[in-house]
């Protein structure tokens, strides 16, 4: 059992409607959480040297864990983290969607973010 082409198509409606961060993060962990199959799903954001666990749904099963790394213009800001049975290509697809938002709550140092 796979991630459904769906499931991806909402994930990319919730990236492009815009909207708070948070509600966007916790909208798509929601989704990714219907998907028969997928037991639980978090976003981490990167804190210094450490992975802070932000929005999160479900029954974690870390035995079944797939980390996808999140990164923005080339820096690392998070991990999404599927406990489940997924492939891992729609879920790089789901980390690419989700990026601009996890950075939203990632240290940028003070820099100015515009999306």
């Amino acid at each position: 059992m796979g991630v459904s082409s769906t499931l991806v198509e909402s994930i990319e409606e919730l990236a492009a409607g815009g909207g708070e961060a948070d509600d966007v993060l916790r909208a798509i962990v929601g989704t990714l959480v219907a998907e028969p199959g997928i037991a639980w799903a978090g976003i981490a954001f990167h804190e210094g040297d450490a992975l802070e666990l932000g929005p999160a749904q479900g029954t974690p099963d870390e035995q079944r864990r797939i980390r996808v790394p999140v990164t923005y213009e080339g820096a690392a800001v998070g991990e999404l983290l599927v406990d489940g049975d997924s492939d891992r290509a729609p879920l790089e697809r789901v980390a690419e969607l989700l990026a601009p938002y996890v950075l939203i709550g990632w240290d940028t140092h003070g820099d100015a973010w515009d999306p």
